[in-house]
């Protein structure tokens, strides 16, 4: 079984190898593709390699680097995709193609207040959502083609190893430069207001890994959501990091950390993923705060200005 995962040096990408290969010890892990955006390079590579499945994670992941630079997240978030897509769709006809799309892409539909499975209206709130949002419908219009897409819908996952340009890691790392003496005793914040449906990263690994375990039963252009159904306000996270460190710490608004368009809660369904792959969350969500947390003391004691 030939498996190529693009992003694989990213947050997400380390946690799925290390699980692909536990899970699949005699799977051959193909190596970087490079450029997803380099469509002669990224033709040659899977002609070359001709992958059973494609993973395909890589993307510019973050809200704010999508609102700072739009035209590159279009580029690399829909334009590389479909490169990708249609490079497999040419070459690897029989691959599957797991896109790494995301909840945000239904946006304001969260404004309804109900839990919402994938039948919800895509309504994207902000320059990442929409890009992430155009490359998904594409990959509905490649599946009708006989492109192998599975579309994955994971609402925020978080665990070790991720940067602090996310809300959980953000505060982590913050309890952690006080704890060791590098920062005061004031933990600056955007919205604690919001609630989101949060993962462990490892657990939305496990769902991509049962993708490739039952592919061969799924339909092409399937749609998986990949949550909790329970929502967690931010203010409730970091009191549970704070409790967690035993550090106390004054709360300070930071105006720069606050979204211009904030969706107040977001709430997910994940019956079809259940159903289909048998899969459901399986990490409790205090061992992956202790986890993110265990995870910053160490960066910080080993080089303080991380």
């Amino acid at each position: 079984m030939r498996v190529l995962i693009t992003g694989s040096s990213g947050f997400v990408g380390q946690h799925l190898t290390t699980r692909l290969l536990a899970r699949f010890p005699d799977a051959e892990l193909l190596p970087s593709i490079g450029d997803i955006t380099d469509r002669a390079q990224i033709e040659e590579a899977i002609k070359r390699f001709k992958p059973d499945h494609c993973l395909h994670l890589a993307a510019i992941s973050t809200i704010g680097a999508a609102r700072s630079d739009p035209k590159r997240a279009w580029q690399v978030n829909l334009e590389g995709t479909l490169i990708l897509a249609e490079a497999m769709q040419h070459h690897a006809p029989e691959g599957m193609f797991l896109f790494a799309s995301t909840a945000e892409v239904y946006g304001k539909s969260f404004q309804a207040g109900t839990p919402l499975d994938e039948k919800g209206l895509l309504a994207p709130a902000n320059a990442y959502a929409l890009t992430k949002s155009a490359a998904d419908l594409a990959l509905g219009m490649l599946a009708m083609q006989g492109l192998r897409a599975v579309r994955m819908r994971p609402f925020n996952h978080t665990g070790p190893g991720q940067s602090a340009d996310f809300v959980v890691p953000a505060f982590a790392r913050q309890i952690a430069r006080i704890g060791a003496g590098q920062q005061e005793p004031c933990l600056r914040v955007g919205n604690l207001d919001a609630a989101r449906d949060f993962l462990d990263v490892r657990d939305v690994c496990d769902a991509y890994l049962d993708v490739i375990a039952s592919a061969s039963q799924i339909e092409p252009g399937a749609i998986f959501n990949l949550c909790s159904g329970q929502s967690r306000s931010i203010r409730s996270i970091l009191d549970q990091l704070l409790e967690i460190s035993g550090i106390e710490a004054k709360i300070e608004i930071d105006p720069a950390r606050l979204r211009p368009s904030d969706i107040p809660m977001a709430l997910g369904n994940a019956d079809a993923a259940k159903a289909s792959l048998n899969w459901r969350p399986r990490i409790d969500w205090e061992t992956t705060l202790q986890d993110v947390m265990t995870d910053w003391r160490q960066r910080i004691a080993e080089n303080p200005e991380v």
